[in-house]
């Protein structure tokens, strides 16, 4: 049993599986949460709905109960879905607020007697540049990465005292299934041909017109797990190749 525990949720793949990977190789035990874990994935599988309330606290419950302790929770679980506002759906606004904000502030509720006993607890939420920039069509994801940087700020002020640092790490495009996935809807919002969407509007706000790797940010969430990342608190780590220098 390693000295030091973290919840990932969304870890069967993209960023989630690659932050679970570095932990690990860092010496952490990981509780690897995804609506579809992996069996043969890095950590400790987890099944659980996030937009489900309860569903977090089991999460938790569940990484106490296999390590005895829990220093770090890396909120990652995300979807997308691209529409204008008038054709947008009422259910998908939900659900990606429900996973995007309402997990993330659901599951720092429910560990944070954890990360006080820990001493030096630690929340690294997987934000986006769309929590400092938005773009047309996406609504719901920008709205509740907006929010989920509210949520940082505020929880950072709340765990100052303790020793519980919380940050947003906040990349460009990824390259992950959420990304891929959404290239046909890009493509007719925009009246584009599919192979045009990643250069004209994908890479279009970035400086740098280069997709980040998963292992890019799970780099940054190591280190701002690590003794080097104490002084980061309740702030936007931001990674995303320019597109907010504009």
């Amino acid at each position: 049993m390693s000295e030091r525990a973290a919840l990932v949720t969304g870890a069967a793949g993209g960023i989630g599986r690659a932050v679970s990977q570095r932990l690990i190789a860092d010496g952490y035990d990981v509780l690897a949460v995804d609506l579809k874990p992996d069996p043969d994935g890095p950590g400790v599988p987890f099944q659980a709905d996030l937009t489900e309330a309860e569903a977090n606290a089991a999460a938790v419950r569940a990484a106490l109960d296999h390590f005895g302790r829990l220093d770090l929770v890396v909120p990652n679980a995300g979807i997308q879905h691209v529409a204008p506002i008038g054709e947008f759906p009422v259910e998908r606004w939900d659900t990606i607020v429900a996973l995007l904000l309402t997990s993330p502030f659901l599951l720092a509720r429910a560990a944070w007697p954890a990360l006080l006993e820990s001493g030096a607890g630690r929340i690294v939420v997987i934000a986006s540049a769309h929590a400092l920039a938005a773009s047309p069509y996406k609504s719901a994801y920008v709205s509740a990465k907006h929010g989920v940087l509210g949520l940082v700020k505020t929880l950072a002020l709340e765990g100052a005292e303790h020793g519980i640092t919380v940050t947003a790490v906040c990349p460009a495009y990824v390259r992950t299934p959420l990304v891929e996935k959404q290239i046909a809807d890009q493509a007719r919002v925009h009246g584009l041909p599919e192979e045009e969407v990643l250069e004209q509007v994908i890479l279009a706000p970035q400086a740098v017109k280069q997709l980040i790797e998963p292992s890019e940010v799970a780099d940054v969430v190591a280190f701002l797990a690590g003794p080097a990342g104490r002084t980061f608190t309740g702030v936007p780590v931001t990674m995303d190749q320019g597109w907010t220098a504009r």
